[in-house]
């Protein structure tokens, strides 16, 4: 394996379980339902296609548990979650 000592090697991230994927889903969407109640907002860095689809679903459940329609945005960085327009 060959290295550029000016360029460190990207990180290697490890795919979640299916256990560690519903245990993150469970946590978040308490955290995205506070702060959607606390603020109408939720951002945070969602890098990865797999984190997005994590903070999607627990957008879906925030919703659902709010008793009010959300959308999510996400741009490849970062994700957005908040109330729909109604």
């Amino acid at each position: 394996m060959s290295y550029d000592f000016g360029i460190p090697p990207a990180p290697r991230r490890t795919p979640l379980t299916a256990e560690e994927k519903i245990r993150a889903e469970a946590a978040f969407s308490d955290l995205v339902t506070e702060h959607l109640a606390t603020s109408g907002r939720f951002r945070i860095t969602a890098d990865t296609p797999e984190m997005i689809e994590v903070f999607q679903s627990a957008a879906r459940t925030a919703g659902d548990k709010l008793h009010r329609p959300v959308v999510s945005y996400a741009n490849g960085r970062d994700i957005v979650i908040t109330f729909a327009e109604e």
